[in-house]
């Protein structure tokens, strides 16, 4: 029977290496072996890292084997998502000159922590900064310090100079007073008391600007207490919403919105809320308009701006109601709230009518236009006895083949002292526009003036101004002479100027 050989299976994880050679018991509890072992743990973590060094440095002999490989495990995984992070960033910005940084990203390693020394304090989250400088020594209570020649009184000039710039630190938090105490400024009393009050007018200036701010109403907005008042319009259902600012002057800012009802009369479709701006930096000038004013001149104050504001509105509601009852083409007033006036829209579909300097209208419609305004300068000086006093194509509109007036706060009487030179200015901003605009018919300012008023005031030969305004000025000072003797209580608000009921000011 052949001999059947034995061949040893090749191992599928390669070579095999031979197992370590049995050593006896004697042999593992010699003690030189346990110093070579020890040696040989000593060595186990060769690393160029500095990091894994200062880890392994102060850890390694108070921490397992295992913290360790973890703490170094982690620092290579941080420092290869923060090589993916510099290549996705190199890729995104490429060679762009702007470029995005991904740094907040990055995992932060203890060595990149900070580039500043190790040693170095955060003064930040400790109370007491080294850098600061201390506050100087005040005098003790009993007013001086020191014996004899070094007496030192609370009155030294020195010490009063540290003192003062100490102080500064209770100075408003927008006051810049820099860094007094670190060189050792000394500011004298005068210095001191100086910078003082000028803190105090700055505060109280700061503070001034802030509540006129607040309080007045500015181009295309309103203050707290105007949009008070437009709410409660809405919550009362006398305006369904309001929907936005359509117009601002000097004066004003007007808004449109959806009309709702009330109880005395029917509210249109489509209103304008005319808001009379609270202050008079923009309209410095119109007290002159009013103060001689003989229907409002008991009731004028130019102490309070607020009362001459809401009279304005309330200048305006009567005249509109003197035109409407003359059949003048001009907005209907619905309300009146304070300085808020709300009238009928002159427009449609939320576009209002445009101004007639805008308007494009051909020559006869420029024609009629221009019959149309006079007869309506006519019918307001003879029958509703008043005068514009602003009028020019600006304050003019165009709607449905008519001229329609709106902006008549400023209309006066003609028993006003300045009534005719208003007047002439009027004529002089109308005859000026028509002929610009190539109307053969409009006449020259002289005959225009005469034309309205119905005075016979003999035009000058060379058509002087200067000599026709002076015959105006004469007949002004007669006029005034005349009212002068009659009086003036007899020019108050009669019952033909009354408008729609205006709406208690229950909240003053």
């Amino acid at each position: 029977m052949d001999q059947i050989g034995l061949v040893t299976p090749k191992s599928p994880w390669g070579h095999v290496a031979p197992a370590a050679p049995a050593c006896s018991l004697t042999d593992v509890m010699s003690e030189q072996l346990a110093n070579q072992l020890t040696e040989e743990d000593n060595t186990f973590p060769t690393l160029t890292d500095p990091a894994a060094d200062l880890l392994l440095s102060d850890e390694v002999s108070e921490t397992t084997s295992d913290q360790v490989l973890a703490k170094l495990l982690q620092l290579q995984f941080d420092r290869e998502f923060d090589d993916q992070l510099r290549r996705e960033e190199k890729r995104f910005n490429g060679d762009s000159k702007v470029s995005i940084s991904f740094e907040n990203y990055r995992m932060v390693h203890p060595y990149e922590d900070s580039d500043s020394s190790e040693d170095e304090v955060d003064w930040q989250d400790t109370k007491h900064d080294p850098y600061k400088a201390d506050k100087p020594q005040t005098t003790p209570r009993r007013g001086f310090s020191g014996k004899g020649k070094n007496i030192t009184t609370k009155h030294d000039a020195e010490t009063c100079g540290r003192k003062n710039t100490a102080r500064m630190d209770n100075f408003a938090p927008g006051v810049h007073i820099g860094d007094g105490l670190g060189m050792d400024l000394k500011l004298s009393n005068q210095v001191y008391n100086s910078l003082k009050q000028h803190c105090y007018n700055e505060q109280r200036r700061s503070a001034r600007l802030h509540e006129k701010k607040e309080h007045s109403t500015a181009e295309q907005a309103v203050d707290p207490r105007t949009r008070l008042l437009m709410y409660k319009m809405v919550n009362a259902g006398v305006l369904e919403n309001i929907n936005g600012c359509i117009s601002t002057g000097k004066e004003s800012v007007v808004f449109h919105a959806d009309g709702g009802s009330l109880e005395e009369q029917p509210v249109p479709s489509e209103v304008v809320l005319k808001v009379f701006k609270t202050t008079l930096n923009e309209f410095k000038n119109r007290d002159r308009y009013i103060k001689d004013d003989y229907r409002f001149i008991d009731r004028f104050s130019k102490l309070n701006p607020r009362k001459v504001i809401r009279l304005w509105a309330e200048k305006e509601m009567h005249n509109l109601t003197r035109m409407r009852k003359a059949e003048i083409p001009c907005p209907e007033v619905v309300l009146l709230k304070k300085h808020i006036l709300v009238m009928s829209f002159i427009g449609k579909d939320h576009i209002p009518a445009p101004k007639l300097k805008d308007a494009k209208l051909g020559s006869e419609e420029m024609k009629s236009a221009f019959y149309q305004v006079l007869h309506m300068m006519q019918q307001m000086y003879q029958e509703c006895n008043l005068v514009h006093a602003d009028l020019s194509e600006y304050n003019m509109l165009w709607h449905e083949g008519k001229v329609w007036l709106i902006d008549v706060s400023q209309s006066i009487e003609p028993r006003h002292p300045h009534a005719l030179e208003f007047l002439f200015r009027d004529c002089r901003n109308v005859s000026t526009f028509f002929q610009k605009r190539g109307v053969s018919e409009a006449m020259t300012v002289y005959e225009l003036f005469n034309a309205v008023s119905g005075m016979n005031i003999p035009i000058p030969p060379d058509e002087a101004e200067a000599e026709f305004i002076s015959e105006i000025m004469a007949y002004e000072k007669r006029n005034e002479d005349h009212v002068q003797r009659r009086g003036k209580k007899t020019f108050h608000v009669t019952s033909e100027d009354c408008g729609p009921p205006l709406i208690p000011d229950s909240d003053d």
